[in-house]
């Protein structure tokens, strides 16, 4: 007998393909997120939940008994909207999709600096709205790019292709933030700086990318006294998760021209975004496109597939987090 799996969004048509073949395979046919009374219900009648990032997995949401669910195989890298000390506690495994996601997430990375920079939206609106009245020398003046001093927040996989693209495609010198000691080829390939603290990066940088995980532990990482920290011509850059941003805090700093604006494809509490981000012309918002692509998309669904499918064959699971 086939392991009964749920699918709780809709994957692209390939991937979906595959675990109709290979599992006992139930999809969410309408594609709205599932609720907690859903979720629950789902770790009593299925071996395997594949939930994405839109679905919340607090402790609140793994029943005390009779489960069923063996192993929580995520579609995508971040894993912080799963408790995974609940899953742990029910011997519930967890995997995730690492790697696949890293350029076209660093893409849209370099897409909101480039924008916000540059006013591409605002100028976009503008036009569109039949407001240009056209060219002059004053006209929507942004800030340079070329040759300014990124910091990165976080220099794993995704950091590190967000400061190739701006050391090698934009001149600009790296500097960067990470808990743990990085010294390697490409590091130094760039000329990247490790500081000592988050303090010393918003102090240098032009430009602050974050590329940290979410979750409790960087929680409003980004608060009202770090955002204060950054230099006040300074942009803000977020693909990592919207918890990372106190986005209160944020809209103050933007508001009160702390910091020259924004530009984010993440949010606390998403898919609602604050009133005042919308209105505000100095931010580039994105509906969190960050691994948006085709060849993505369907590379995430094919390492949960082979996490899967390497669990329920019994060897060992190439993503395992938990």
């Amino acid at each position: 007998m086939k392991p009964r799996v749920i699918v709780t969004r809709r994957w692209p048509a390939a991937v979906e393909q595959i675990l109709a073949e290979r599992f006992d395979t139930t999809f969410n046919q309408g594609d709205a997120p599932l609720g907690p009374t859903e979720l629950k219900a789902a770790f009593l009648n299925f071996d395997a939940i594949l939930p994405t990032v839109s679905d919340k997995l607090p402790a609140g949401v793994f029943p005390d008994a009779d489960v069923r669910t063996k192993i929580l195989a995520n579609f995508g890298v971040g894993f912080s909207h799963i408790d995974t000390d609940a899953a742990q506690a029910r011997g519930i495994v967890v995997t995730n999709t690492p790697g696949v996601l890293t350029d076209c997430t660093a893409d849209i990375g370099m897409s909101l600096l480039l924008s916000v920079a540059r006013r591409a939206g605002e100028g976009e609106r503008q036009l569109r709205a039949g407001q240009w009245a056209g060219w002059c020398p004053t006209h929507m003046i942004g800030a340079k790019v070329t040759g300014k001093t990124i910091g990165i927040i976080g220099m794993g996989r995704i950091g590190k292709a967000m400061a190739k693209r701006a050391h090698f495609g934009f001149d600009m010198d790296v500097v960067f933030y990470n808990r743990s000691k990085v010294d390697d080829e490409e590091t130094r390939a760039m000329g990247a700086r490790q500081l000592a603290s988050i303090e010393d990066v918003l102090a240098q940088a032009d430009f602050v990318s974050l590329h940290c995980p979410g979750g409790a532990e960087n929680r409003h990482l980004i608060n009202a006294e770090r955002l204060g920290a950054m230099k006040r011509g300074a942009f803000l850059i977020n693909t990592a998760r919207g918890d990372v941003v106190d986005q209160k805090a944020l809209v103050a700093a933007l508001d009160s021209g702390e910091i020259a604006g924004a530009g984010l494809d993440v949010y606390d509490g998403e898919p609602d975004v604050p009133g005042a981000l919308m209105r505000m012309e100095n931010v580039v918002l994105l509906p969190h496109l960050g691994s948006a692509t085709e060849e993505t998309r369907v590379a995430m669904g094919m390492k949960a597939v082979d996490n899967l499918t390497a669990f329920f064959e019994g060897r060992a699971v190439p993503d395992k987090v938990v």
